[in-house]
């Protein structure tokens, strides 16, 4: 059969028979839009799509694809603000500035992470070429802000099993920790983050990228951010970080709690070496630079918890402080704006508090041969600056951790006899002189109040010097019912005692409970010669950028005259020199005022004492689960008094203290003001309460004393207060004198150096002045004698 040039048909074609209907192009059937499965084919070719399909199947994949990539960046926006713990920077709370003005030591932190921003131009230009080295080669030059190939890899990588793969760039990196803060590990959020670093490459410059991702990146050691890394690491701030440093910083960044050369120095000395190579490959370090260098030694890293231990007490008060007006901060804001605290704790003077209390439990001090306090015992010990009210040195417990109930601040004690002094004060006020007389004998009943001395202490008819100094109840009751004891309630608030005030008889006994923070405070307006002072531990709050967001104002309110205070203050130093105190604190020798304070069923035993310029207390309570009890025995001392183990370990404490400067000077006290009238008897007033406890112990009585010698030609009231200083009673008369200057002793009756029982009457014959002149008797006129006559 001859040739033919027409094409077979395809194989699996139909074909229709010639010359019948449907070989005609009227009769062909209409072609579908959506043909598939294929028409005029059968078999498998009906169901497999042309390559014309699917080659538009993919262009408009594509397209689509594009589409929505280019609608999804342009809906993309760079968010406003970092994430919450990326903003995050550590409040720095700092001791006291020294003498010189240079800032004090640091001593704690409040965080939500620990991190202090720095500015990415203060920062040696290695720091970030040995980051980029270790994370990002290409960073600098990467202008679109992501890897292709990187991301490619990882995915292969991922989705055939292999271990977890990140293909992420530097600019990647810094929008999952910057912006979103969390580790984003499902494909969605991956591509989110892809298209918000391709925009953030396009519109933050490299500087920017790299200062946010050093001041935000974790470093291990509790650190965030590039300034607490090379502080954790190198104790060094990061502006001064050599490039060995950095290189260490840069090669851990992937692991660094694994990484830490003090884990693992092989590894970490491994990644040190290749970034190094890196930064010599980018160009960034020579061959003649790498050459020395050695792996440098970071310093030992011993994870601190900032509230353990005696300063727990410390940084839990000036978070208190911080929380309350005018700053009234939350603990977030505390926790997170980067604020530096600068508080008046002078670190010499703590660190002393610390030693000597912690000595003193342990039974090493000098004297203390060996006694130890009960475990149960609770000691305070605080110290303020009168001038103001700064709180110097503050002693509340050995273990905030332990114990997060501050001796100084949350405990409530019985003051005793360390009330007093607010009675002492009111009836200054009142003009009753420190010459009025009391009887100290004991007991007393006033009405149905009974009253007795400390140990049945008997005295005899004394004044307030006296009393004050021996600490004699039966004195201060009288004193107290006499000008009145919501007057001493009165007096103690505007010292500083927190309202309310009990105003009942027995006040003056300190028989109400105080924190001793309260009675710091209150000696120390007593100290500051009567302006108003309250303890605070927050002196400048500075914001991050430097500005002033606090600084505490010296206090101007004049609670007390200062001639009132100075006679109080003078009486009080009478207890250091001759004294419930004197035995531990006289030998100090320098001019201290000060009370002791006991309480009945020894459940509190207190020492405040001052100078012009420190006030400190230290007071000792105890306690059984939550029940205050009997203090235990100390050593020999079955009964503990305020002038025996509290004035012991004051006086430890402040013979150090006052090795240290400002407190090397010795300031005096000013002068007895003498207020008030002459000594007066007083009238035994009648009470109505019922009795309550019993203060302080007293020496016994000596048989017999000497009448003061040397007291011709002193005042009145200095000689007045020399016999009742020996256990006398002075009785003053008055006379001219046109040798003595009036208000001067002329003599005293018994002489000086006689010997007499306590409690007997002297005699001081004080200068009335120079006796009147009598007036000359008016002239007497005489007559003449009339002359004799004679005769003629």
């Amino acid at each position: 059969m001859a040739g033919t040039n027409r094409r077979a048909p395809a194989r699996g074609k139909r074909t229709a028979p010639r010359g019948s209907a449907t070989s005609t192009r009227s009769s062909a059937p209409k072609r579908r839009f959506f043909d598939y499965p294929r028409s005029g084919y059968h078999g498998l070719h009906r169901w497999l799509p042309s390559w014309r399909f699917m080659l538009g199947s993919i262009l408009a994949v594509g397209f689509l694809g594009a589409g929505a990539m280019v609608a999804a960046y342009a809906s993309t926006t760079i968010p406003s603000q970092a994430a919450d713990d990326t903003r995050a920077q550590t409040t720095t709370v700092y001791y006291a500035n020294n003498p010189d003005g240079s800032p004090g030591a640091v001593m704690g932190t409040f965080a939500a992470q620990k991190r202090t921003l720095v500015d990415y131009a203060t920062l040696p230009e290695y720091v970030g070429q040995a980051v980029a080295a270790a994370e990002d080669k290409t960073f600098f030059t990467n202008t679109s802000g992501i890897s292709i190939t990187g991301m490619g890899r990882a995915f292969l990588n991922n989705i055939q099993g292999g271990p977890t793969q990140g293909g992420s760039t530097l600019t990647q990196q810094y929008v999952e920790r910057y912006y979103v803060d969390k580790t984003t590990t499902d494909y969605v959020g991956k591509f989110k983050e892809t298209l918000l670093a391709m925009k953030i490459a396009r519109e933050e410059s490299k500087s920017e990228i790299m200062e946010r991702y050093l001041n935000t990146i974790y470093f291990g050691r509790d650190s965030y951010g590039i300034q607490a890394a090379a502080q954790a690491y190198f104790a060094v701030d990061a502006a001064a970080l050599t490039r060995e440093q950095a290189a260490v910083l840069a090669g851990i960044i992937p692991s660094p709690n694994n990484w830490d050369p003090a884990v693992s120095p092989a590894k970490a000395e491994a990644r040190w070496n290749i970034v190094l190579d890196s930064m010599e490959e980018e160009g960034w370090l020579t061959a003649a630079e790498r050459a020395p260098m050695v792996f440098p030694p970071t310093v030992e890293y011993q994870e601190k918890e900032t509230m353990r231990g005696p300063t727990g007490h410390l940084l839990k008060m000036v978070r208190d402080e911080l929380k309350r007006e005018p700053l009234a901060l939350t603990d977030d804001q505390i926790n997170r704006r980067g604020l530096k605290v600068v508080t008046t704790i002078q670190q010499p003077l703590q660190t002393s508090a610390e030693v000597y209390v912690d000595a003193f439990r342990k039974g090493t001090l000098p004297d203390q041969d060996g006694a130890i306090p009960s475990e149960l015992t609770r000691v305070s010990l605080s110290s303020v600056d009168p001038k103001d009210g700064a709180i110097l040195a503050m002693y509340g417990g050995a273990d905030f951790l332990s114990d997060q109930k501050s001796t100084v601040t949350y405990d409530n004690v019985q003051p005793g006899s360390t009330f007093k002094p607010f009675t002492l004060i009111a009836g200054l006020e009142q003009g009753v002189s420190l010459n009025t007389r009391f009887s100290g004998r004991s007991p007393q009943t006033f009405g149905d109040w009974k009253v007795p001395n400390f140990s049945g202490g008997q005295f005899g008819n004394i004044d307030l010097v006296e009393a004050t100094a021996q600490s004699v109840n039966t004195v201060y009751a009288q004193l107290n019912l006499q000008v009145g004891p919501e007057k001493t309630a009165e007096v103690a608030v505007r010292a500083g005692v927190p309202e309310p005030v009990d105003a009942n008889r027995a006040n003056v006994l300190g028989t109400a409970t105080l924190k001793p923070i309260d009675m710091v405070g209150a000696y120390a307006t007593i100290a500051s010669g009567g302006t108003r002072v309250d303890p605070y531990i927050v002196r400048t709050v500075i914001n991050d950028d430097d500005s002033v967001a606090f600084e505490h104002k010296d206090p101007t309110e004049k609670a007390f005259a200062p001639d009132v205070i100075a006679d109080a203050t003078y009486a009080m130093t009478q207890v250091v020199e001759r004294g419930s105190g004197k035995k531990w604190i006289k030998p100090l020798d320098r001019p201290i005022a000060g009370k002791t304070g006991t309480t009945n069923n020894n459940l509190a035993a207190w020492f405040i004492g001052f100078t012009p310029n420190i006030v400190t207390e230290v007071s000792f309570s105890q306690l059984d689960g939550t029940t205050q009890v009997s203090i235990s025995p100390i050593g020999d001392v079955e009964f503990v008094t305020g002038g025996t183990w509290p004035a012991f370990l004051w006086q430890a404490y402040m013979a150090d203290v006052f090795t240290k400067e400002p407190y090397t000077t010795v300031v005096d006290f000013p002068p007895r003001a003498n207020v008030g009238a002459k000594p007066t008897a007083t009238s035994t007033p009648t009470p109505t309460e019922s009795a309550l406890p019993t203060e302080e112990a007293t020496p016994e009585a000596p048989s017999e004393v000497g009448v003061p010698s040397g007291l011709d030609g002193k005042l009145e009231a200095d000689a007045t207060a020399s016999v009742s200083n020996a256990g006398l009673v002075a009785t003053v008369v008055t006379e001219p004198s046109d040798t003595v200057t009036a208000g001067r002793v002329i003599r005293t009756d018994p002489k000086g150096g006689t010997m007499l029982a306590p409690g007997s009457p002297v005699t001081l014959v004080v200068s009335s002045g120079p006796k009147p002149v009598e007036p000359p008797p008016p002239p007497v006129t005489e007559t003449p004698a009339a002359a004799p006559t004679t005769a003629p």
